[in-house]
């Protein structure tokens, strides 16, 4: 019987040995997007860094190679083709992925140059792309083989985006773009419903930055009614998947803006016109008059803060850009008067224009800090603002009013409208004085300096009021900013008193304190340690009771006294006795001369 089942098991082992190639090999599963958002964000795309990302896909696709042994030929190259049945690692599908985001990230990496790609730059662009379609579509092939059917679906899904990237960058087949995107879309969609938490995320992610591409190719087609201005609403989300739409979104506007620049001939400021010849100006002048009533319009009070301060950094951009062209200008512009004077002037207003925008982008981080001031703080990492920030930021407002000032002052001819200019900075100034005055003298109350906190509520007061008077006789032209007078004149009085008050306490307190305090005087407590004690600051006119901040008792002297090192007696080793060697000196003695008996009975 044992030899029967000997003979069934072997039997056994032979048909699995002939029918090893008929054998249904296990799956591979594989988290393209997550790898993908993985990579993305831990080598450079954080930062929109394309190149280091690029040299990323490089090492690992080399540390890939060199594990798998699949490498190309030691001395000449001989590509090996990757296809079904060479992939029997899971690191073979991440070679051809990797393939793929390398060609991307080259291609994206053309399209972020300075001035954009030129002719030559945007054929390889393009290249580069299709490279990275041929090798997301081999992707996709080879993982509905070798994979389970959630890693084939985000494989499809990711060359679906491939090749709509690469539709959209070539400006045609708009709906086969659209179709792409779509397709992507809904694998993303279906594919959030189900696994973890963190991939439902990632999905959904996706999905939001899909989006703004399909409205861009319904746009296009004609089939949405979005206007510009709405697109480059959309296209404020970060992420890589973006960065080419928001590329393709600003090359729009760069366009439409050349075209309305050439009727962009004056730059009117304070009653004066000066021409704007240069096309360059132009277009940087237009895009920040654009980005102002952006900030101006009704619907600039539900923007928030940072994305405010977002627009302002761009609006500088822009005008300093503006202002660059207009002195090289100035440089190539030799022996002629005219047009020297027409550019200092242009120079003169479009600084003085970028000075006005900097004091209201600083008054918006005044408004930020003191939202800030008086919060609690429920979040660890939340920074509460402190009365020293914002004094800071009130010496920024009062340089930066002195600095426009002295601009608009500059001309020897001013006109009505300069005067009332340079009388409105002015009172502005004394605002901001009176503003940094009482953050001033709170940073003095928080340390508890009271006689100085008062004084300088006091002369905060003072500067509100003769503010208030000046704005006041000119009229409600600024009606918020006189509320704002009258309020800080009433808190400066407030405080004011509340200081006195305080102050009178701690002072009919201090006796008391102070013999409190004495009376915790003593030797060396052994359960605290004590910097320096009173003995060795006797030299020091230094407060060691009275002062408020002291947090621990002082202590006289060292009790019991420390050990001290005294001189002694020296002690005197001869070190050398038993080194020495002494020479015989039995040859030296004087024999005794002993008679015959002597010896016998010696």
């Amino acid at each position: 019987m044992g030899k029967k089942e000997n003979e069934m098991s072997a039997m056994e082992i032979d048909d699995l040995k002939s029918d090893g190639s008929q054998q249904i090999l296990p799956r591979f599963s594989m988290n393209v997007l997550q790898l993908m958002k993985t990579s993305q964000a831990q080598h450079g795309l954080r930062h929109g860094d394309y190149a280091r990302y690029r040299r990323y896909c490089s090492a690992r696709l080399r540390r890939l190679f060199k594990s798998l042994k699949f490498t190309h030929g030691r001395g000449k190259y001989t590509r090996r083709a990757i296809v079904e049945s060479t992939v029997t690692d899971v690191r073979f599908l991440h070679v051809v992925f990797y393939m793929a985001e390398r060609a991307w990230s080259h291609a994206m990496e053309k399209r972020q140059l300075p001035d954009g790609p030129n002719a030559r730059q945007r054929i390889y662009l393009i290249g580069r792309l299709r490279k990275a379609v041929k090798w997301t579509s081999l992707f996709s092939s080879l993982c509905s083989v070798k994979t389970d059917s959630r890693t084939s679906l985000e494989a499809e899904a990711y060359a679906s985006y491939m090749k709509g990237t690469l539709l959209f960058e070539q400006d045609q087949n708009w709906e086969t773009a659209l179709a792409c995107f779509k397709n992507a879309r809904a694998v993303y969609e279906e594919l959030g419903k189900y696994g973890d938490l963190e991939n439902q995320v990632l999905c959904r992610e996706r999905v939001e930055e899909l989006e703004p591409s399909i409205k861009y190719c319904l746009h296009k087609i004609g089939k949405s009614n979005l206007q510009t201005s709405e697109l480059l609403q959309i296209g404020e989300m970060e992420g890589p998947a973006l960065d080419l739409f928001k590329a393709k979104i600003e090359a729009a506007m760069e366009e439409a803006r050349s075209q309305q620049a050439a009727s962009l001939t004056e730059f009117n400021w304070l009653g004066y016109r000066f021409p704007v010849s240069n096309p360059k100006s132009r277009v940087s002048i237009l895009k920040a008059q654009e980005l102002e009533k952006e900030l101006q319009s009704p619907g600039a009070e539900s923007l928030s803060p940072e994305k405010k301060l977002t627009i302002y950094d761009k609006l500088f951009t822009a005008y300093n850009d503006a202002r660059n062209t207009i002195r090289s200008d100035l440089v190539s512009a030799g022996n002629a008067e005219s047009v020297k004077d027409d550019l200092n002037g242009l120079d003169k207003a479009v600084g003085a224009v970028l000075g006005q925008r900097t004091i209201e982008r600083n008054q918006l981080l005044v408004k930020i800090a003191k939202s800030k001031l008086n919060r609690k703080r429920d979040d660890k990492t939340e920074k509460v603002t402190k009365p020293e920030e914002l004094v800071r930021l009130y010496d920024l407002l009062l340089q930066n009013v002195a600095d426009l000032s002295d601009l608009i002052s500059s001309g020897r001819d001013r006109k009505p409208e300069e005067i009332a200019f340079e009388e409105e900075c002015q009172r502005k100034s004394l605002a901001f004085r009176a503003e940094r005055c009482f953050y001033l003298a709170k940073s003095y109350s928080l340390a508890g300096k009271r006689v100085e906190a008062y004084a300088l509520y006091c002369r905060a007061r003072s500067l509100a009021e003769d503010a208030l008077s000046k704005f006041q006789s000119v009229g409600n032209k600024d009606e918020g900013t006189i509320q704002e007078l009258k309020a800080l004149s009433k808190e400066c009085r407030a405080n004011s008193c509340i200081e006195h008050a305080t102050g009178i306490m701690e002072e009919e307190k201090a006796p008391e304190k102070l013999s409190k305090k004495i009376s915790t005087i003593s030797l060396n407590d052994t359960a605290t340690k004590v910097e320096k004690y009173l003995v060795d600051k006797l030299e020091v006119y230094e407060s060691a009771v009275g002062d408020a901040n002291t947090k621990m008792a002082p202590k006289i002297e060292r009790f019991p006294p420390a050990f001290q090192s005294i001189p002694r007696n020296p002690i005197v080793l001869d070190l050398a006795y038993n080194c020495i060697e002494f020479p015989v000196l039995e040859e030296r003695k004087k024999k005794v001369q002993r008679g015959f008996i002597s010896r016998l009975w010696g």
